[in-house]
């Protein structure tokens, strides 16, 4: 390999251990410019293109709420009643299910402590609230992508120092015409991911993970 090549790989894999879920953000606001730079590595995550077939619209949309502006006052109550209303039909399944009840009971928790918070954590507390859309086709794999697009806009974020917060309550908005509408969107057209990019509040903890050797069978 080319010195190149061996520091390409050493930045890379730097930055892939250092991605963390960031849920405290400051006040400082990253420049316009950092979140365009994110957005682009997000534009070129790989799609679904056999699934979306031949369209005059692109694939892939993405709209970014500043905290504190009208956008940002209109959505995040419509995020907030719709993971209130996940939770009560979450409680009233686990009621007659007892399987269910003790698989849900950690994310029941977190929904109860969404509930306690009166908001969605990511929506509105970081200076960024981003939305990234992605056109439904046939076979419907367009989460599958939207993971594809998280995943290199949170690498970017990395990379720029920022912090990054995945927002999963945003899936669930597609088909809420209220905030589609809110958003530009056509409600139902798109399947859709959220997520919060900010600077971190606090250090965060490094990546603890097996050794590949723990978990790699080769055959």
């Amino acid at each position: 390999m080319t010195i190149k090549t061996d520091q390409d790989n050493a930045v890379l894999d730097r930055i892939i251990g250092e991605r963390r879920s960031c849920r405290k953000f400051t006040r400082e606001i990253p420049a316009d410019v950092q979140v365009e730079s994110i957005l682009h590595a997000g534009l070129h995550a790989p799609f679904a293109a056999a699934a979306i077939g031949d369209s005059k619209d692109y694939f892939r949309r993405f709209v970014v709420v500043r905290n504190g502006s009208t956008a940002m006052k209109e959505l995040s109550p419509l995020v907030f009643e719709s993971v209130l209303a996940m939770a009560v039909d979450l409680e009233q399944a686990a009621a007659k299910n007892a399987q269910l009840r003790e698989q849900a009971a950690g994310f029941m928790g977190r929904l109860a402590m969404i509930k306690d918070m009166g908001m969605v954590p990511g929506v509105g507390t970081a200076p960024f609230y981003i939305v990234a859309a992605e056109k439904k086709g046939f076979p419907p794999v367009e989460q599958q992508s939207l993971a594809h697009c998280m995943e290199n806009m949170w690498l970017k974020a990395t990379a720029l120092g920022l912090g990054f917060q995945i927002v999963s309550a945003t899936a669930q908005m597609a088909d809420n015409p209220g905030f589609c509408r809110a958003l530009g969107l056509e409600s139902g057209k798109w399947a859709l991911m959220g997520c919060a990019v900010g600077y971190p509040a606090e250090k965060l903890s490094p990546s603890i993970r097996p050794s590949v050797t723990e978990v790699t069978t080769w055959l």
